[in-house]
C-alpha cells in the first residue's frame, strides 16, 4: 500500500488529537518500521489497520466510522492535489464512474507496481446508481467515506446503502445510491 495513505491517516490523526498523542499510538501499535512512513514508500495494509484500531482504542471510537472519516479526509486531499481528475465531471456519479477508467489507468502509470481495489460501476435505470468495490484490503468503510465525501463534494443530497458481501477470498461491498428529488 502507498505510504501516502499512511502518512495521510497520520495527518488527519494528528489534527484531531495532537502530535505528540499520535508519536504514543504509533509506538503502542508495535508497527515493523516504528510509525515512520515516507509519502513514496510501500507498506502492508495490516499496518493501516493496525494504527486505526490503535486510533479507535484510544478515542473509544468504532473502527467503521473512522476508517469511513478517513475516507473524507483522503477524498479532500484527493480534490487538492488532483484537481484535473475533477474536471469535466458534472456530478458525482460521473465521477465515480471514472476511477476504474481513468483515475486507476493513472496511478498504475505512476505505480505499476500497487496493487488497486476494482470499482464495478452501473447506472439503473430508475436513476439509482451502483457502485461495487473488491479488493484483497478490507477497507469497504473507507471506500463509504471517500463516495459520501464525493457526493458531498458535488453538492448531492443523496442516500446511500452499503451491503457488505463476501467471496472469493475478496472484500466486497455494493453502494446503492440515489440522489434525493
Amino acid at each position: 500500500m502507498k505510504g501516502i495513505v499512511f502518512v495521510e491517516l497520520i495527518r488527519m490523526a494528528e489534527s484531531v488529537m495532537g502530535e505528540e498523542a499520535v508519536d504514543d499510538i504509533l509506538e503502542k501499535a508495535k508497527l515493523e518500521n516504528d510509525g515512520a512512513f515516507t509519502a513514496v514508500g510501500n507498506y502492508p495494509c495490516r499496518e493501516l489497520l493496525a494504527i486505526v484500531d490503535a486510533i479507535g482504542a484510544e478515542l473509544g471510537a468504532p473502527i467503521e466510522a473512522l476508517h469511513k472519516q478517513f475516507g473524507h479526509w483522503m477524498f479532500g486531499r484527493f480534490v487538492e492535489g488532483y484537481p484535473v481528475f475533477f474536471e469535466g465531471k458534472n456530478d458525482g456519479f460521473d465521477m465515480l464512474e471514472s476511477i476504474e477508467g481513468e483515475v486507476h489507468v493513472e496511478v498504475r502509470k505512476l505505480y505499476p507496481e500497487v496493487e488497486l481495489p476494482t470499482f464495478a460501476t452501473e447506472r439503473l435505470e430508475d436513476g439509482r446508481f451502483k457502485m461495487v468495490y473488491s479488493s484483497e484490503r478490507p477497507l469497504q468503510h473507507f471506500c463509504h467515506g471517500l463516495i459520501e465525501a464525493c457526493l458531498q463534494h458535488f453538492e448531492h443530497d443523496a442516500s446511500i446503502q452499503m451491503t457488505e458481501q463476501k467471496g472469493g477470498g475478496k472484500f466486497c461491498a455494493e453502494f446503492l445510491m440515489q440522489k434525493a428529488v
